[in-house]
């Protein structure tokens, strides 16, 4: 199903470039997760308010790394990303070392992409994080090339873990990870995404609270993680979050965030943002995570400069946009 509607969006993409389009294609992640949903959400709205000049259509996708792609190839005019793939990509980072790509920019802060590091109790020794090192089992760092696959890299290379090594790495998706988990073909996976996460609903509730954790950063590795990338801070998530869950889970999180092609038209930016916060209600009764969605937070923890249309609708709101929200050469 996917690969048809990518092929429609490729021939549309190849007839209409981003700015005269006004049929707009949203590239999220695999179900199970957060991006997903909101992005149908989105597309939803802007074609129920914007429609017949603006419809937009979310397609599932491996998350974050693919979408850079996809809105590289102009396979996709929206996108939704971690902070930390747009802080790579584009100021050529990581993966994007040599090779930085520039010709995209940030719409608004959506909610923070916590990480939930979900490992069977048989094997959280400590409830810690470095339980993965020398874990010597089948753990899930998420679908090859996708957003959760790279930030668990950032993570663990932060903290001297080596997926290589201490673990046996497995490549699945949300859905496919809480099911292998469930099944005891894998015995953890990386699931961020904003609380509630489906899968991590799932596999609590299969399993039960006693069976399975969530691990834990200390304070100093929240240092050590964002010496390497600044873009993680402390993220609490609170008792009874999840089905047996009773204690808070002290983790980590990052602003997820839409972002555009570069060029994409300010007119239909603008109207896309204003849209979106005329109209939060709606996207907070999708999924939870959107409930940290709020004008004056709208800019928070954004890594690549803002599309001049969105950076009008924010003007016009009274907000202040940072000179390295503006743009950079």
């Amino acid at each position: 199903m996917r690969f048809a509607v990518l092929v429609a969006a490729g021939l549309f993409l190849l007839s209409c470039s981003p700015e005269k389009s006004n049929n707009l294609i949203i590239a999220t992640a695999t179900p199970g997760g957060t991006y997903y949903p909101v992005g149908v959400a989105i597309g939803t709205l802007i074609s129920n308010k914007l429609q017949p000049r603006i419809t937009a259509s979310a397609i599932n996708s491996a998350g974050s790394g693919e979408n850079i792609q996809m809105l590289a190839n102009r396979e996709a005019h929206f996108a939704i990303l971690q902070g930390l793939f747009g802080a790579m990509a584009y100021d050529g980072k990581g993966p994007y070392a040599g090779r930085p790509f520039r010709d995209f920019r940030s719409i608004t802060m959506l909610w923070e992409n916590v990480e939930h590091f979900v490992l069977s109790k048989k094997h959280a020794t400590t409830g810690n994080i470095l339980d993965l090192k020398n874990l010597n089992g089948k753990y899930s760092i998420g679908k090859r090339g996708s957003g959760t696959e790279g930030s668990s890299r950032a993570i663990f290379s932060a903290l001297r873990i080596d997926p290589e090594t201490d673990m046996v790495p497995e490549y699945l998706g949300y859905g496919s990870s809480a099911q292998a988990m469930m099944d005891g073909r894998i015995v953890g996976a990386t699931l961020p995404a904003g609380p509630p996460v489906a899968a991590v609903t799932q596999v609590y509730a299969q399993m039960g609270g006693d069976r399975v954790a969530v691990l834990e950063f200390t304070d100093e590795q929240v240092v050590s993680i964002r010496g390497a990338y600044p873009v993680w801070d402390r993220y609490v998530v609170p008792p009874e979050t999840y089905p047996g869950q009773t204690a808070p889970i002290h983790t980590v999180a990052q602003p997820n965030f839409l972002a555009c092609h570069a060029d994409l038209a300010d007119d239909v930016v603008y109207l896309v943002t204003q849209t979106i916060y005329q109209n939060l209600p709606f996207l907070q009764n999708v999924h939870k995570a959107t409930t940290a969605m709020a004008l004056d937070r709208a800019i928070k923890g954004l890594s690549v400069p803002l599309h001049s249309g969105a950076a009008k609708f924010y003007r016009e709101q009274g907000l202040e946009i940072p000179p390295p929200l503006v743009g950079r050469p």
